[in-house]
């Protein structure tokens, strides 16, 4: 339990083998709680382009066709001989305090993935962008075509798949510079890439596009890719090893977490699970705002409490928190410590409740997240960044003397003011007041310098998901950012509020308590799989109705249970064939080559549900690129219904175990291949993949 009160200094970095920590006694504020700590250096930071690579002419690149390294990609991270950790603000690295880290996320910041090359994370797309490229090349090579620039190939899948697998317009882009018509470049691209044995056909349409259909043999390719990658199919280096910071569901420790805080925690679970896969290396942080008003209102109403469950009649403000929740915390302190604060000086025991009751909320937060699967590296303190460091000087004392220094504080009226309209780009319509003319600091001064430190702990972008009420502070965070020398480096996603249904009535308040369903309620019922599916079915800019019925129902109507149905036919199907018990665990069997080897002859799926599935299995790369490139998980749910579809067709049309032995080797294959696939999408939705239902 995290307790306000004990704290322990951390004064070495952890290393690959622990933790070096010396205790330190005493009262004080909890100020963070980490997973790891440690400086960062030079060898964490990301590679970059090296020069000589920077500088080679693209023809003759693609006429060689070196390797994806020699295109002007950066160079992987390599961690050097350091461990990666997590770097604190120099100003507060002597308050520097962490309390029982969460021991299941103790792998990520010690050191950071192995990251896949790029042929591995894109697969069929960039061999075709390659391919287009090549030709590009090689035309200008022979004189067919007059460009002194090749310019960058895109590729998009087209909207109808009877056009192909992929089209580009690059002969739309480059016409004007070649001087001739988009067509007629269009049709000297397409005469170069036809005839290569990955794709089927290539044709011009339109006013230059030009579609590509891969071939069988490239399609059936992707089965061997798949069982051989295995869990890091899809794994991409997009991130180049850079540090992203996720913050997320920041909850109030005043009282238990909502539904909206529930789908927060989907959501920032599953877009860092996202990250991590493509390429970045993430830090999960939960902001715990335990300073200000809220917490002397909290303090107030459980010592309030405390005193009617003692036996005496004290009044209970209308603003104070009225949760039964409050009376169960003082009932407990009650029952634990009687009622010796009964008669104490009503600041003492406000002071000893406030933290008490604090810790137990804090406590129960940790523990919901933690049955739902969403376990934090990161506890910070807002406390910390009003205590004083070193110098004497807080947090908040250093953010405004830094902003004051780049020119964007002023003074008027007895306040102190950022100049947010100074940066327009950010849209701010006033600046904004962080020192009241009471004294008082308001909360923006905070945020401001918890940002400060975020981006002093070596991160090269950090993401802030917040609820639907705070989108009015957009922008004037950004432009505090911008301030203090990170433009561009803070991304902020917006949800939309959950209205709870069951079975399509609208649920206001719980049955048990009579007041509002709370996040740790809903989980009860429903289960973690299912509530953080049907949390990430839709894209944060969307209301979302969860269905408290239907994520419960046993069918497929419910989509998580088709899903996970799917995987689980497929493990069914894997241990029949192999003559296994039900009780076998299929991954275990997989990888031990129990089922099907790698020379199954896969030119014999040429069924079109077969390819269909191939093609399916094929998008898993892109799809989880587009999902962390707009930190848009919801796009997994998407694809992972679109392929359980796939392969309940294929099943129903394909019959995997028959007398043919050849053909039988074949599908299993496929079918490994779609277990693996699919449980890589459910894992990066923090969603089981079970191997019978």
């Amino acid at each position: 339990m995290l307790s306000p009160s004990t704290t322990r200094v951390t004064t070495a970095s952890r290393t690959a083998g622990g933790a070096a920590d010396a205790d330190s006694g005493g009262a004080g504020a909890v100020m963070r709680e980490a997973g790891a700590a440690g400086a960062v250096g030079a060898a964490d930071m990301p590679g970059a382009v090296h020069p000589a690579i920077a500088v080679m002419d693209r023809i003759a690149i693609a006429m060689l066709r070196p390797s994806p390294l020699a295109r002007g990609r950066a160079c992987p991270v390599t961690c050097g001989p350091g461990v990666c950790g997590v770097a604190m603000s120099p100003h507060y690295a002597s308050a520097l305090t962490r309390v029982d880290p969460s021991p299941s996320r103790s792998g990520i910041l010690q050191g950071h993935p192995p990251l896949a090359d790029a042929r591995e994370s894109r697969l069929m797309k960039q061999m075709l962008v390659t391919l287009v490229e090549d030709a590009l090349a090689a035309a200008v090579a022979a004189g067919e075509v007059a460009l002194a620039e090749l310019p960058d190939v895109e590729l998009e899948r087209p909207r109808d798949p009877a056009h192909g697998d992929w089209a580009t317009n690059v002969a739309m882009v480059a016409a004007k510079a070649a001087g001739t018509s988009p067509r007629v470049l269009a049709d000297v691209i397409a005469a170069r890439i036809a005839g290569h044995p990955d794709v089927a056909a290539v044709e011009v349409a339109g006013p230059g596009f030009i579609n590509m259909r891969l071939s069988d043999a490239a399609l059936q390719r992707l089965v061997v890719e798949v069982r051989a990658q295995g869990a890091d199919f899809g794994r991409s280096d997009l991130g180049h090893g850079r540090r992203v910071q996720v913050e997320f569901v920041s909850a109030n420790p005043v009282g238990p977490m909502h539904v909206g805080h529930g789908r927060w925690a989907a959501l920032g679970d599953s877009m860092a699970r996202v990250l991590e896969h493509a390429g970045w290396r993430v830090q999960r942080e939960f902001y715990v705002n335990d300073s200000g008003v809220q917490m002397d209102i909290f303090a107030k109403s459980v010592a309030a409490r405390y005193l009617q469950h003692c036996g005496r009649e004290v009044p209970f403000e209308d603003e104070w928190y009225q949760g039964t929740y409050i009376a169960e915390i003082a009932e407990e302190i009650c029952q634990g410590e009687g009622a010796v604060w009964s008669d104490a000086d009503p600041a003492e025991r406000e002071a000893h409740f406030r933290e008490k009751a604090y810790a137990q909320v804090l406590e129960h937060l940790r523990s919901v997240l933690h049955g739902m699967g969403v376990d934090f590296d990161v506890w910070f303190s807002e406390r910390s960044l009003h205590a004083p460091g070193p110098d004497g000087r807080s947090e908040v004392d250093v953010a405004m003397d830094r902003l004051r220094e780049a020119g964007y504080i002023y003074e008027k009226d007895g306040a102190t003011w950022f100049a947010s309209t100074a940066l327009p780009e950010y849209g701010d319509d006033k600046d904004r007041v962080l020192r009241k003319a009471d004294g008082d600091l308001t909360y923006f001064a905070a945020d401001i310098a918890y940002h400060m430190d975020k981006f002093a702990r070596g991160f090269d972008r950090v993401i802030n998901i917040w609820g639907a009420d705070h989108h009015g502070y957009v922008a004037r965070m950004k432009a505090a950012c911008a301030a203090l020398g990170h433009p561009g480096q803070l991304d902020i996603v917006i949800g939309q509020l959950v209205t709870l249904l069951r079975n399509g009535e609208i649920v206001r308040m719980s049955k048990r308590t009579g007041e509002m369903v709370t996040f740790e309620e809903l989980l009860d019922e429903v289960g973690p799989d299912a509530a953080r599916y049907f949390f990430l079915r839709r894209g944060t800019d969307q209301p979302l109705d969860f269905d408290i019925g239907l994520a419960k129902e046993q069918s497929s109507e419910n989509p998580v249970y088709y899903v996970q149905y799917a995987h689980a036919r497929i493990c069914s199907i894997l241990r029949r064939a192999a003559g296994l018990p039900a009780e076998a665990d299929v991954a275990d069997a997989a990888a031990a080559g129990t089922f099907v080897p790698m020379s199954a002859d896969l030119s014999l799926l040429t069924d079109q549900a077969e390819l269909t599935l191939l093609r399916k299995l094929a998008e898993f790369p892109e799809v989880v690129e587009m999902a962390a490139d707009r930190l848009a998980p919801h796009k997994l749910t998407t694809y992972a219904e679109d392929l359980a579809a796939s392969f309940h067709q294929f099943y129903t049309l394909c019959r995997v175990v028959s007398d043919d032995a050849a053909v039988t080797g074949a599908r299993l294959a496929l079918v490994d291949a779609s277990r693996i696939v699919l449980a890589g999408v459910l894992g990066l939705l923090g969603v089981g993949a079970p191997q019978r239902m």
